[in-house]
């Protein structure tokens, strides 16, 4: 097969944020008066935020869904200077990038998040093409975000790869018919990203430029 096209996930994947995520989250809820463990969130992280807030808080009304949005983002904008890029990420891209293959960061994050992210990573010249929460009404686990991504890059899920940190971005791969790759660094085990569909795992993104031949 010829691999024409690399989808990344971004949180978690290419910038160190999932625990930033985790810690926003954990004082949104504590402004709403809702005491939610830590290592529950992170298990949520990577999914669509309505499954996300039902997953770790149950059932609560919109009106208390959308407050508890608007804090998180209010706490990780706060924490936003702490973003940084795995090492190796930028240069992974460029790699990939400069073998002809399209780049395309297949991410449900909203734009103000997304530049944040886009700003930390600093790799805009090897990125081919982007999504962000406005594309999809429900992001991952449902495949949206990702077919979304193959338009953009004019690529069909066989000719296409996914690389990402949680077994939500291997569920979608999964649903979209896409192969997928996965990476620790997000802070998920092996064991349950091969479980999840990913066909390796790289300990992040240097470890998956360090192999890349093998890869594509």
């Amino acid at each position: 097969m010829t691999l024409t096209t690399v989808l990344f996930d971004v949180d978690g994947t290419l910038v160190d944020s999932n625990y930033l995520h985790v810690d926003a989250w954990q004082r949104a809820f504590a402004d709403l008066d809702t005491a939610v463990d830590a290592w529950r969130i992170h298990r949520a992280i990577g999914q669509d935020s309505a499954r996300l807030l039902r997953s770790v808080a149950g059932e609560r009304d919109e009106a208390w869904n959308e407050r508890a949005k608007a804090l998180h983002s209010e706490h990780y904008r706060a924490l936003a200077p702490r973003l940084r890029a795995f090492d190796g990420a930028a240069g992974l891209l460029r790699a990939i990038a400069a073998r002809g293959v399209r780049v395309v960061l297949a991410t449900s994050a909203p734009e103000d998040e997304l530049a944040l992210l886009r700003e930390a990573l600093d790799a805009d010249d090897a990125i081919h093409a982007v999504t962000s929460a406005d594309d999809v009404e429900t992001a991952k686990p449902d495949p949206g975000i990702l077919e979304v991504a193959l338009r953009r890059a004019d690529a069909t899920p066989s000719d296409a790869l996914m690389v990402g940190d949680s077994v939500w971005d291997m569920a979608a791969a999964a649903r979209a018919r896409i192969r997928s790759v996965g990476v620790l660094c997000g802070g998920v085990g092996a064991a349950e990203l091969l479980g999840a569909g990913a066909q390796a795992v790289h300990d992040g993104p240097a470890a998956l430029l360090a192999a890349l031949d093998g890869v594509l």
